[in-house]
């Protein structure tokens, strides 16, 4: 008896592409990147990936509106049912994590290298403009406010492409640092764990809510 072999739908052979296609295009970015290598990671052909995106553009621009989305839906679920600057806070809290996802994080940034062509531009001026409506929707707070948001948030992108966390010098304190692990307490090891200065408090985040970039 011959099995069928089931085909997978196409809703999720695109999304499977466009998971391969962010890797790729993290790394190398628009110029660097060949749909050749975005097919054999995706497990398909490169006649079956220009069926589903009829250029190497046209995926990419997919990329970042889906990059754009994520960053929006994140920041939604961060504020529900939370006032003005403690939403601005969570929002700000939820970008930080977001960030350790280091393959998005490089996708914004070379969402933002491609700007020199006009459909990319265009594309990533839509959504930056979506991504900061939505925040004063959320917020409700003034412009200034939603200015230092953003403005910030550029920052951290920044410090999390070149990795600043990891830097313990005087000008990388100001970034957020990973949380110690718990000292491990065996049975000759009975003491209080040793306890670093603290990583968020009043000394180490500046005026204004960390934000995104996106």
């Amino acid at each position: 008896m011959t099995e069928t072999k089931q085909r997978m739908p196409a809703g999720e052979r695109r999304e499977m592409v466009l998971e391969a296609a962010l890797a790729e295009f993290a790394a190398s970015g628009l110029a660097g990147t060949s749909t050749e290598d975005v097919a054999r990671r995706a497990g398909i052909s490169q006649p079956y990936l220009f069926r589903l995106f009829p250029t190497k553009k046209a995926l990419f621009l997919a990329l970042v509106d889906r990059c754009f989305r994520r960053v929006g839906d994140t920041f939604t679920a961060a504020a529900e049912g939370l006032p003005g600057e403690e939403a601005l806070a969570a929002m700000g809290d939820a970008y930080e994590r977001l960030l350790d996802d280091r393959t998005l994080l490089l996708l914004q940034m070379q969402a933002y290298a491609a700007c020199e062509d006009p459909e990319i531009r265009a594309a990533t001026r839509a959504g930056f403009k979506k991504l900061w409506a939505l925040t004063e929707r959320l917020t409700g707070l003034p412009f200034g406010q939603i200015v230092d948001f953003f403005a910030v948030g550029m920052l951290m992108n920044v410090a999390a492409a070149m990795d600043l966390p990891a830097v313990d010098e005087r000008w990388t304190s100001w970034c957020p640092k990973p949380a110690p692990k718990p000292a491990t307490r065996g049975p000759a090891t009975r003491g209080p764990a040793t306890r670093g200065p603290a990583t968020r408090g009043p000394a180490t985040r500046g005026p204004a809510t960390r934000g995104p970039a996106t």
